[in-house]
């Protein structure tokens, strides 16, 4: 691989200038304005796998944004790798915060300032330069499949269908992703795990119409009071348990060893506190916070709202109250079952308040999780700390990516989640930056997996 890690080290310069032209695309997906762009960004990409390498590179049409599709192969008998990226970007709003022009990239303090330099346009960047290293110089030890969309940002929604009809084309032994961060830039790491979600609107009903609090106060239930109490009883005070009967019943429990390699990553939780202006983490009783916020379920009100909310006073007895329940979900457990579950138990409580309740959901995902044993992870492992010069540590996100358990279910494949990025990217907020020696070690990482995987599949 010594070879194509020189190459990438030449050709640096070049490199970076290719990016640039990529990211002054504004691929913005969610914009109907954009939309010509999206097309333009997508023609980009598809040229720049055929001079990168590829036998073939397409364009595929979708009732929203087109995906690239493209592939190399060098032998029968050779592994595939799948990978996966998307093109679309965030918004750029609030324009006056940027400190530079969001679509006219630089490098400043060692870093790539730009929308898109992170998320995700510069880690599926290095995926397309270390193909490139390993073509040229004849070192490419697998096949090749790449599979670039422009809709993550707005939900992957005309990727799934994609998938279920591009079924065969798209067989692989893993999928490889560069679209999470690293647990910090000396601290190498690989997500293992996506946490899932069910999201419910709660809407409680009381009397007909708003009433005159004097007059009716204490001759009716309040559904503001009732919705509120009702909530409080969905997790334990003593436990932090959710209260849900059946919702633990799936979740899939981890043992002291892997429990044991989580907690390996440094992490401080009174720094982790304070940056967020608490004195103190909460949580499940038993578990430590990287394990609360990665391998277990929470749910949590993400918004509530009754009655009167304008300036001064109004004294009503509201007829209604509304509220937004979030679930994240861990390995194991279903989304769908998940909201049946907590919208049997929410109505199951309703008598006991003396309310009127109706549960809609408004979205979900499944969870994620990925074996640290496989082939892929092992050669993704040594890859990393060939690179950084010590071991990765397993990373178990609280985020949820919902198209990654899509791809394990609909293609079942599993995915190695590689990314380079950290939390001070600013990704999907003002100044979105990369740094520049992140780039460079994912460049030079992936020949090193590429190497790795195959390797250890011939043996």
């Amino acid at each position: 691989m010594q070879a194509a890690l020189d190459y990438a080290a030449r050709n640096q310069s070049r490199f970076l200038d290719e990016l640039f032209e990529y990211l002054r695309i504004p691929s913005v997906s969610s914009a109907p304005e954009h939309r010509p762009d999206m097309q333009r960004c997508a023609e980009w990409l598809r040229d720049a796998l055929l001079k990168a390498g590829a036998d073939r590179a397409e364009i595929h049409p979708t009732a929203g944004h087109p995906i690239v599709y493209g592939e190399k192969r060098i032998s029968d008998t050779a592994p595939t790798v799948l990978v996966y990226g998307h093109y679309d970007v965030m918004p750029v709003d609030p324009l006056d915060e940027w400190h530079t022009s969001p679509f006219e990239p630089e490098i400043r303090d060692g870093k790539i300032w730009c929308r898109g330099a992170d998320d995700d346009k510069g880690q599926g960047f290095m995926h397309l330069k270390a193909f490139e290293s390993m073509h040229a110089t004849g070192t490419l030890p697998c096949n090749v499949k790449f599979m670039f969309e422009g809709e993550e940002e707005i939900g992957s929604s005309s990727l799934t269908a994609w998938c279920a009809t591009h079924k065969e084309q798209l067989r692989a032994d893993v999928i490889l992703v560069s679209d999470t961060s690293l647990l910090g830039p000396d601290t190498p790491s690989i997500t293992c795990g996506l946490r899932g979600l069910t999201y419910l609107e709660v809407e409680a009903s009381g009397p007909s119409r708003d009433l005159h609090s004097g007059l009716y106060g204490g001759t009716v239930v309040n559904p503001a009071n009732a919705l509120c109490k009702l909530l409080g009883t969905l997790t334990d005070d003593t436990t932090g348990r959710i209260t849900v009967p059946g919702l633990y019943d799936d979740l899939r429990e981890f043992s002291p060893a892997e429990r044991a390699d989580i907690n390996s990553a440094p992490f401080d939780d009174r720094r982790f506190a304070s940056s967020i202006g608490l004195d103190t983490t909460h949580g499940e009783s038993g578990y430590t916070t990287l394990e609360r916020r990665g391998i277990r379920p929470s749910l949590d009100i993400c918004g509530l709202w009754s009655g009167y909310t304008g300036p001064g006073a109004k004294t009503i007895i509201p007829a209604t109250a509304h509220a937004k329940v979030s679930m994240r979900l861990a390995a194991g457990q279903d989304p769908e079952r998940a909201a049946s579950l907590l919208t049997a138990h929410i109505e199951q409580l309703v008598p006991r308040y003396g309310i009127r309740v109706k549960c809609t959901p408004l979205h979900g995902g499944y969870p994620y999780a990925a074996s640290t044993d496989s082939a892929a992870y092992l050669a993704a492992a040594k890859a990393m700390e060939d690179t950084f010069g010590k071991r990765p540590v397993p990373f178990y996100s609280g985020g949820s990516i919902p198209i990654i358990s899509t791809f394990q279910r609909v293609l079942g494949i599993q995915s190695i989640l590689m990314g380079f990025g950290l939390d001070t990217d600013a990704i999907h907020s003002p100044n979105e930056n990369f740094p520049l020696e992140n780039f460079r070690r994912g460049i030079a990482t992936f020949p090193l997996f590429y190497h790795y995987f195959a390797e250890s599949l011939s043996k």
